[in-house]
């Protein structure tokens, strides 16, 4: 039987250790068993139980502070990364072979590893060759996508990430619990979002034409082929976390032995996400 992973991935801050332990408390309710291997080398703490830790393995602590090599923080991190590249034969001895394992690899925050940097892409390798059908989960956070230009440069890092590791990926708006109403309302339009109106919403604001010409070309790549859409991820609403799980499981075709599902929002007898959203800004 075919195992299963998520590569939570996105920048630094942007709720990806929270991410993970509101999906195991999520999988727990629902009587699913779903672990948590940590893939930073800089992490401090995190809420949740881990089947494995990389500072196990490395610690960037300890990469910084060697003589011989006197790496800063970043540097340290992608030192950490391409060492644990190079010794996969641990995350092996870990994760063992038991059959229908559902694994979390919450990652670091460096973009760079999601964008040409080769590690994350070794990892997908490997782990596919382990059997494991895996899912990049790329979050962003929703405070920072309130603005136009913002939310375009997260949904070309999302895209940056998509190319490079050549898996299904789930892109989600994290932090929702913590907008304001107002926040609310002005990012609904960022969920199923038309580039083109956006690019005129901001036209005034772009000086250059050759920018202007660039943006637009970018913006149209992304609508016409529906490359990037978001999810919105309020840890506090179970529904909305079952959504997203849901829309992860259809995109590795996890249970398929039992019943092939589509995400809730395909049917159309069900709620929609706009109409499930617009029912809690509503309430």
């Amino acid at each position: 039987m075919p195992r299963y992973a998520q590569l939570v991935m996105g920048p630094a801050g942007s709720g990806k250790s929270t991410y993970c332990s509101t999906m195991v408390q999520h999988a727990e309710s629902m009587n699913r068993s779903v672990q948590v291997i940590n893939l930073d080398p800089a992490a401090e703490h995190f809420d949740y139980p881990v089947m494995a830790d990389i500072r196990e393995l490395i610690q960037v602590d300890d990469v910084m502070e060697d003589d011989s090599l006197r790496f800063g923080p970043n540097g340290g991190l992608v030192f950490c990364m391409e060492y644990f590249a190079n010794n996969f034969d641990w995350l092996e001895e870990t994760l063992g072979h038991v059959e229908d394992d559902y694994i979390l690899f919450d990652c670091p925050g460096q973009i760079e590893l999601y964008t040409h940097l080769p590690v994350m892409r070794q990892l997908v390798d490997q782990l596919q060759q382990w059997e494991f059908r895996v899912c990049g989960i790329f979050l962003v956070d929703s405070q920072f996508m309130v603005e136009s230009f913002k939310f375009i440069s997260g949904v070309m890092a999302a895209l940056s990430a998509m190319v490079s590791l050549e898996i299904p990926q789930v892109n989600i708006m994290t932090k929702m619990d913590l907008l304001s109403p107002k926040a609310k309302k002005e990012i609904e339009k960022y969920l199923d979002p038309d580039m083109y109106l956006m690019l005129e919403d901001n036209s005034d604001s772009i000086r250059s034409k050759k920018f202007k010409k660039l943006t637009e070309a970018i913006l149209g790549l992304i609508d016409d082929y529906s490359m990037v859409r978001f999810l919105p991820f309020d840890r506090t609403d179970e529904e909305g976390v079952n959504i997203v799980l849901q829309h992860i499981d259809f995109s590795i075709q996890y249970g398929e032995d039992f019943e092939v599902k589509e995400p809730k929002e395909l049917d159309e007898e069900e709620l929609n996400y706009d109409e499930i959203f617009q029912c809690k800004l509503d309430s």
